[in-house]
């Protein structure tokens, strides 16, 4: 029987993809058989690697257009083809609304959306041209989806994300399949800064129905789904990659919850 999750041939560009949940995802992929090039200011103090296979770095700020140039026309030249965008890379420290200054709001954007954008352009241009076409995945949050106090601007670009894929989702069919995959709370190396110590994380897990965070992994197998035929009538879409959501704060709160 086919394997239609072997994307053995494919080659897939994942932004951020040497840490956290950019590095469970590069690893999903390697694993699905396909050639992986990940990017980042710097390159990873550990390869990504699985079942004997490396993700091959470039290094790049995706924030700025010249070097996405220089980045998706190194994937091209590379491979021939750039089958899988994965925008992954993004992110913000908290920083309360009120005192966020212009620059620093404007700098969260460019990082979380406008990039992305910016990104997205340079590889459709390539995957218009493919037989098969291409696919482009961005990575949003549940902070574009909810409140997102601390990180307002975020929050916002996040949301702003969910908006683009669904609108090139539509811009760039038939060829090209536009996806978004809201991300909730991840298990990353970085989970004790906003989560606190073992017994905070482990307090803030079991507000998740299904009673854990989720793993960089777990991105990476929804990734590798959208970008396999098994996706092939799915574009436009949002998954919500979130355990099952938050439970309602009313229900802890009333005299009498009903669980």
């Amino acid at each position: 029987m086919e394997d239609r999750l072997d994307l053995s041939g494919k080659t897939v560009l994942v932004t951020g993809g040497g840490k956290g949940v950019g590095r469970g995802i590069t690893r999903r992929f390697l694993e699905a058989g396909a050639d992986v090039v990940i990017c980042g200011r710097n390159e990873p103090e550990q390869p990504v690697e699985a079942r004997g296979r490396g993700a091959l770095f470039s290094a790049a700020d995706v924030r700025e257009v010249e070097q996405i140039e220089r980045l998706v026309s190194f994937v091209s030249e590379r491979f021939g083809r750039l089958d899988v965008l994965v925008n992954n890379a993004g992110g913000t420290p908290e920083v309360d609304a009120a005192s966020a200054s212009p620059r620093f709001s404007e700098a969260i954007i460019r990082l979380n959306l406008i990039a992305p954008l910016n990104l997205a352009q340079k590889a459709n241009a390539i995957m218009q041209k493919q037989a098969e076409g291409g696919v482009i995945i961005n990575i949003a949050s549940v902070s574009g989806v909810r409140p997102s106090p601390g990180t307002a601007a975020y929050g916002a670009a996040k949301a702003g994300l969910l908006n683009l894929s669904a609108t090139l989702a539509v811009e760039w069919a038939p060829r090209v399949r536009v996806n978004a995959v809201t991300a909730g709370m991840i298990h990353t190396e970085q989970a004790a800064l906003h989560y606190g110590d073992d017994e905070g994380i482990a307090a803030v897990a079991a507000t998740v129905p299904l009673g854990r965070l989720g793993l960089p992994e777990d991105v990476g197998d929804t990734c590798v789904y959208l970008a396999s035929p098994l996706a092939s009538y799915v574009s436009g879409a949002n998954i919500l990659l979130h355990g099952g959501g938050e439970r309602p704060a009313f229900l802890s709160a009333a005299s009498n919850p009903s669980k």
